[in-house]
C-alpha cells in the first residue's frame, strides 16, 4: 500500500538589500528606470499653432494668386526684400541667428526627458512605474534627520545625483552627530527606493552666535 502527499512548495529565496533579483530561468531583472519624459504640451502647442496660422495664410495667398488675384502686399514686400538685401545685412543674420536658435531649442525639447522634478524608482514589476518628487524626497529626509539627537535645524536640497544636506548642531560632539545623520540619510536614501540612488554631501556646523 502506497500513500502519495502534496509536497509544499519551496520558499524562493529573496534577494539581500541592493542586490538585483534573479528570475525563475536564471535571467537577472533590471531594477533601474528611465527618466519620465515630459509632454510638453505647451511647446508643442505653440509650434502647432503658429505653424498653423504660417501655412494657412500662405496657402490662402497662392490660391488667392491662381484665382487671378493680386499677391497681399507682405508677400511681394518680403520677396522684394529678400532679393535686394544682401546675405552680410544685420537683420538677414539676427533672423538666420533667430532660426538656428529655435532650431536648437526644438531638438532639445525632443531629445531630452524633462520633468527634472520627478525621480525614477526601481521597478520591481515590470507593468508599473513610480516616481518621487525632489520636494517630497527632501521632506522626508529632513524630517529623517531632525529625529537625531542634537540636531537643531537641517536643509536638505535632492538632485539627481546627488543630495546636499546642511545640518545645525546645538549640542554634542559634530562628529558624533555626522555618524549619526549619515547613518540616518543613507538609510532614508536606501528607502526611497530610487533607481539610481543619489550620493549624500554632508555638511554638519553650528549655528551662529547671537550678538551681545
Amino acid at each position: 500500500m502506497s500513500t502519495t502527499g502534496t509536497e509544499k512548495p519551496q520558499p524562493q529565496p529573496q534577494p539581500a538589500p541592493g542586490e538585483i533579483p534573479v528570475l525563475e530561468d536564471g535571467s537577472a531583472r533590471d531594477r533601474r528606470a528611465g527618466r519620465f519624459w515630459s509632454v510638453r504640451r505647451i511647446p508643442a502647442a505653440i509650434v502647432a499653432l503658429v505653424v498653423l496660422g504660417a501655412a494657412g495664410l500662405l496657402l490662402y495667398d497662392v490660391a488667392a494668386v491662381r484665382a487671378d488675384h493680386s499677391a497681399m502686399q507682405w508677400r511681394r514686400s518680403l520677396a522684394d526684400d529678400l532679393a535686394t538685401r544682401p546675405l552680410d545685412n544685420a537683420w538677414v543674420l539676427a533672423g538666420a541667428g533667430l532660426a538656428v536658435v529655435l532650431g536648437i531649442w526644438l531638438l532639445v525639447l525632443a531629445l531630452t526627458p524633462g520633468l527634472r522634478a520627478v525621480l525614477p524608482m526601481r521597478r520591481e514589476h515590470t507593468d508599473v512605474r513610480a516616481g518621487l518628487d525632489r520636494e517630497a524626497a527632501s521632506l522626508v529626509l529632513r524630517d529623517r534627520a531632525m529625529e537625531v539627537s542634537g540636531v537643531q535645524s537641517v536643509r536638505v536640497r535632492t538632485g539627481r545625483s546627488r543630495v546636499k544636506v546642511r545640518a545645525l548642531s546645538h549640542f554634542r560632539e559634530l562628529d558624533q552627530v555626522r555618524a549619526d545623520l549619515t547613518a540616518v540619510l543613507d538609510a532614508g536614501i536606501d528607502e526611497l527606493s530610487l533607481s539610481a540612488p543619489p550620493a549624500l554631501i554632508l555638511r554638519v556646523g553650528r549655528p551662529p552666535r547671537k550678538k551681545k
